[in-house]
C-alpha cells in the first residue's frame, strides 16, 4: 500500500509538470556553488584579518610573513572565482539537446533557474489555525499537505507548458496563503529559503513577496530555457522561441515593478533590466532567423536587391539590440555579477549581425548589376538606409558603432558613393561593403577566441568560421581579377526594423486555482487580518405559534442583520453582527442566503446556530457615549424610576420602565395601543394590585425590551410596582438587555401591520422571528443564558390569585 501511495504521488507530481530528474543537473552544480561561495567567504575573512593585522603591526619580520600570507590568500580567491564563474556559464544544462544544429546557430543564453529548500508549514499553520481562526486545525491536515507537496513538486518544473502551469498554479495560491495566514500583527514563523541562480549565495526572508519574486523568476527562466530547446530550423521552432522570451522579458518587467528590496543579486532592478534587454534581442534574432528562412528552399522566391536592403536593415537593429544588451551588462553591479562568457557572447553577436548586414548589402548590390538603373524603391531605401551622421566620422567603440566624437586629424575614408548612378559605382559600392563584413567577422572570431570558456565551444567556432569563410568568398568573386581595387569604408548602416516586438503582463488569469484553505470561509472575512473569538453554540427552542426573533443578510458568509429584543434569539445569545458559520451539522460558511434560509425553515422548532464573531480591538468612547453614561450614573442629571437600577451594568432607564408597566396594563385596549414587543411577552397577568417592593439590587437582571411610545400616564406609578416583581422573576431566568436603540429597531409582528425586511445588497432577507398569525398576541419566549435552554413564560388557563405573577411552574407572592 505503501509503494502504491508513493506512485501515486510521483504521477501526480509528474502530470502537474513536475520532473525531479530533470534538476539532477543543476543540484549537482548548486552543491560545487555551495562550496566555492564558502570557501571564498573564508578566504575573504583571512585576507581582511590579515589586511588588519599587517596595519597594526610594526614588527618588520611579522610584516614580511603576512605580507606573504596575504598573497596566498589572493592567489587563492583567484582561483575560487574563477571555478565559479567556470560553473556560471555551464548553461548547456538548461538548454538540453538542439536536434544536431547547434553548428548551425549562435547559442542562446537562457537563465538557471533559482534553487530552494523544503518549508515546514505544518506546524506553523496548525498553530495559526487554531489560534487566529479558532477551527480545528486537523481538518485542514490534506489542504497543508497539498500545499507542501505543490512546493516540492515546483522545485522541479519539466521544460513544458505543464511545467509552465505547475509554477503558475502554485504563484496564484499563494495569493490565498498570503491573504489567509500573514497578519501584519503577527508573522507565521517560517522562513523562505532560496538560492542565487548564478553565485549560489543562499538568501532567507519571511515575506511571501521574497517568495513571489523567487517563484516569478523561476518562471522567467523557464522560458528562456524552452525557448532555447525549441527547434530553430523551422518557422513554428522560431515562433516559440519568439514567445517564450517576449514572456519570460514581460515576467522579469512584473517583478521590476511589483518587488522591491531584493535580498539577492538576481532579483535585483539593474539585473531584471538587462535580463529583459537581452530576452528582447534573442526574441528579435528569433525574427531575423524566420525572415532568412523564408528565402531558402525549393519553393523559396528569388531575392532582389530590395529582399536584400530588408534583410540588412534587420540585421543592424539586431546589432543595435546587443549593443544595448551589452551597455546594460557593462554597468558596474552587473559586470560583477553575470559571467564573463556571457558578455562576450553578446559582444560576439554584435559584430556578427553588424557584418550581416554589410554582408548583405552589399551581396544585393552586386548581385543586382544587370546593366538597368536602379528602381525607384531602391534608391529611396539606400537614401534612407544611411545614418545621417556618417560624415563625421567619430571613433568607434567596441562594436564599430560611431562615438559621435569626430576627429579632424583624421582623413575620413567612408566612400561617397550612396546611390549609384551606374554599375560600376554599384559594385564599388557593394565591394566596400563585402570588405568591411569580412573584417567584421574577423572580429567577431578574435573576442570568442580572447574568451576563456567561448574558445572551448567548438560549435561556435565552426559557425563563426563558415560565416567568414562565406563572406571572404562573395568578396573574392565580388572583386575579380581586380585584386588592387580602391578600399573605401562603407558607410554605416542605419538600424530599421518593420517587426515590432511588445509584451504584456503575465497570464495570471490562463492558470486558475481553487484556495486549499477554502473551508475556513469567504476570504474577505476569514483573512489573517481579521482575528475571531472562538466558536459559540445558540441553541433555539421555540413553540408552534412563534419565531425565533431574528434576521439575517448577506450572502456568504450569512451575518445576523437583528436580534429582537427579548426573543428566543436573543435570550440564546445570539448578537447582531454574529456570523453564522453552521446549522446544526451543516457548514454554512459558503451557502447562499436562500440555502441558510431554507435550512433554518427546515430546522422547524429546534434550532441550533453556531455564531463566531470577530476580535474587536478596544477603543476610546465618544463624547456622546460619556455623556448618556454620565445619565445613568447616581447624581447624575434626570430623574430615574425607584424600582430601576442606576448602575452601568443594568441598563434599565425609566423610559423602559414606564414602557413595560404600560404594555402591561393596556392588555385590555385596542390593538394600536399595544406596545410592539407585547405580543412576544408570553401571559404575564396583567391586574396585580399590592405588588410588593423588594430590594434594587435585584433588578441588575431585568433585561426586558419594550417600546417607549406605549408608555401612558399612569405609567410611572404602574411601573414601580410591575416592574419590581418581573425583576425577581428575571433574577431566575438570567435574562438579556438590549439599549433604547435596539428598542427603536423592534419589528411588531403581531399587531403592528408593519413587517422587517432587511436587504443584502438587492436581495430582501427573511425574519424568521415573525409570528404566523397577526391575531395572536402576547406571546413571548426567554431562554436561560447560562445553560441555553428554553424557559417560556406561559398564561395558565385559571385567572390568576391576585398578587400573583405565575411564569410556568414558578409562583412568586
Amino acid at each position: 500500500m505503501a509503494h502504491v501511495a508513493i506512485l501515486k504521488a510521483h504521477n501526480k507530481a509528474y502530470h502537474r509538470g513536475s520532473d525531479p530528474r530533470a534538476a539532477t543537473c543543476r543540484s549537482k552544480l548548486q552543491s560545487k556553488r555551495a562550496k566555492l561561495n564558502q570557501e571564498i567567504n573564508k578566504e575573504l575573512r583571512l585576507r581582511a584579518g590579515a589586511e588588519n593585522l599587517f596595519k597594526a603591526t610594526s614588527n618588520k619580520k611579522l610584516r614580511e610573513t603576512v605580507s606573504l600570507e596575504l598573497s596566498f590568500v589572493n592567489s587563492n580567491l583567484q582561483l575560487l572565482k574563477e571555478q565559479l564563474a567556470v560553473l556560471n556559464s555551464s548553461v548547456e544544462v538548461y538548454q538540453g539537446d538542439q536536434h544536431g544544429g547547434l553548428s548551425h546557430h549562435i547559442p542562446m543564453i537562457p537563465l538557471g533557474l533559482k534553487e530552494t529548500k523544503e518549508v515546514p508549514f505544518h506546524d506553523a499553520l496548525h498553530e495559526f489555525i487554531e489560534d487566529h481562526y479558532k477551527d480545528k486545525a486537523d481538518d485542514y491536515v490534506e489542504a497543508i499537505a497539498e500545499l507542501s507537496d505543490l512546493r516540492q513538486a515546483m522545485r522541479t518544473p519539466s521544460r513544458d507548458a505543464t511545467g509552465i502551469g505547475l509554477l503558475y498554479e502554485y504563484y496564484n495560491q499563494l495569493y490565498f496563503f498570503e491573504r489567509r495566514f500573514f497578519s501584519p500583527e503577527r508573522g507565521l514563523g517560517v522562513f523562505f529559503d532560496w538560492f542565487d541562480s548564478l553565485t549560489g549565495v543562499p538568501s532567507a526572508q519571511r515575506t511571501v513577496a521574497f517568495e513571489k519574486a523567487c517563484v516569478l523568476f523561476n518562471l522567467g527562466a523557464l522560458h528562456t530555457q524552452i525557448g532555447t530547446r525549441l527547434e530553430r530550423g523551422t518557422g513554428e521552432g522560431l515562433d516559440g522561441s519568439v514567445d517564450n522570451f517576449l514572456r519570460a522579458a514581460a515576467v522579469f518587467r512584473f517583478i521590476v515593478d511589483n518587488f522591491t528590496n531584493a535580498p539577492s543579486m538576481d532579483l535585483a532592478p539593474q539585473v531584471l533590466e538587462a535580463f529583459i534587454l537581452l530576452m528582447i534581442a534573442q526574441a528579435r534574432e528569433c525574427l531575423f532567423e524566420k525572415l532568412l528562412l523564408s528565402y531558402r528552399g525549393d519553393s523559396a522566391p528569388a531575392q532582389d536587391i530590395d529582399a536584400y536592403l530588408e534583410q540588412a536593415q534587420e540585421a543592424a537593429e539586431l546589432s543595435e539590440s546587443y549593443h544595448r544588451v551589452y551597455d546594460a551588462l557593462s554597468i558596474e553591479l552587473v559586470k560583477d555579477y553575470v559571467p564573463d562568457s556571457w558578455i562576450a557572447l553578446v559582444q560576439v553577436k554584435s559584430q556578427y549581425y553588424k557584418a550581416m548586414a554589410h554582408q548583405l548589402v552589399g551581396s544585393g548590390l552586386v548581385a543586382g548589376i544587370d546593366g538597368r538603373p536602379l528602381s525607384l524603391k531602391t534608391k529611396e531605401t539606400l537614401t534612407f538606409m544611411y545614418s545621417e551622421d556618417e560624415r563625421t566620422n567619430g571613433e568607434p567603440n567596441f562594436a564599430g558603432h560611431s562615438t559621435g566624437k569626430p576627429t579632424k586629424e583624421k582623413v575620413s575614408t567612408i566612400i561617397d558613393i550612396r546611390v549609384p548612378k551606374n554599375d560600376a559605382e554599384q559594385l564599388q559600392l557593394g565591394l566596400s561593403h563585402l570588405r568591411e563584413s569580412v573584417l567584421l567577422h574577423e572580429e567577431s572570431l578574435r573576442l570568442q577566441r580572447m574568451c576563456r570558456d567561448l574558445k572551448k565551444r567548438d560549435h561556435l567556432s565552426t559557425f563563426l568560421r563558415r560565416a567568414h569563410d562565406a563572406a571572404l568568398s562573395a568578396y573574392t568573386r565580388a572583386l575579380g581579377d581586380d585584386e588592387f581595387g580602391e578600399a573605401l569604408d562603407p558607410p554605416p548602416i542605419l538600424a530599421s526594423t518593420k517587426l515590432q516586438l511588445s509584451f504584456g503582463q503575465p497570464d495570471f488569469g490562463q492558470h486558475p486555482v481553487e484556495d486549499l484553505f477554502r473551508g475556513l470561509g469567504p476570504l474577505t472575512l476569514f483573512s489573517a487580518k481579521h482575528k475571531w473569538n472562538p466558536p459559540r453554540l445558540a441553541h433555539l427552542r421555540k413553540l408552534h405559534d412563534q419565531g425565533f426573533g431574528f434576521s439575517v443578510r448577506g450572502d456568504g458568509p450569512i451575518i445576523i442583520a437583528g436580534v429582537d429584543g427579548g426573543s428566543i434569539a436573543d435570550l440564546a445569545g445570539v448578537r447582531e453582527g454574529d456570523v453564522i458559520i453552521g446549522i446544526g451539522d451543516v457548514d454554512v460558511k459558503w451557502s447562499t442566503h436562500e440555502e441558510v434560509v431554507s435550512l433554518i425553515k427546515h430546522a422547524r422548532n429546534d434550532l441550533s446556530l453556531k455564531l463566531i464573531q470577530p476580535v474587536e480591538k478596544p477603543t476610546q468612547p465618544s463624547k456622546s457615549m460619556m455623556k448618556s453614561m454620565a445619565k445613568t450614573l447616581p447624581g447624575g442629571r434626570g430623574s430615574t424610576s425607584p424600582t430601576s437600577t442606576t448602575s452601568s451594568s443594568s441598563g434599565v432607564s425609566s423610559a423602559a420602565s414606564h414602557s413595560l408597566s404600560n404594555t402591561l396594563a393596556g392588555r385590555s385596549s385596542s390593538s394600536k395601543n399595544n406596545s410592539k414587543s407585547c405580543d412576544r411577552i408570553h401571559a404575564i397577568g396583567r391586574n396585580l394590585p399590592g405588588v410588593r417592593r423588594r430590594d434594587k439590587s435585584l433588578d441588575s437582571h431585568v433585561k426586558y425590551r419594550t417600546d417607549a411610545k406605549s408608555s401612558g400616564k399612569g405609567g410611572r406609578s404602574r411601573d414601580r410596582t410591575i416592574t419590581g416583581r418581573l425583576s425577581l422573576a428575571a433574577d431566575f431566568f438570567n435574562l438579556s438587555l438590549h439599549s433604547s436603540k435596539d428598542r427603536d429597531r423592534t419589528v411588531d409582528s403581531g399587531t403592528s401591520s408593519q413587517t422587517r425586511s432587511t436587504t443584502a445588497g438587492s436581495r430582501l432577507t427573511w425574519n424568521p422571528f415573525r409570528t404566523k398569525s397577526r391575531e395572536r398576541q402576547n406571546s413571548h419566549s426567554h431562554q436561560q443564558s447560562h445553560h441555553h435552554a428554553m424557559m417560556a413564560l406561559k398564561t395558565p388557563s385559571t385567572p390568576p390569585v391576585s398578587g400573583e405573577v405565575i411564569c410556568k411552574n414558578i409562583i412568586m407572592r
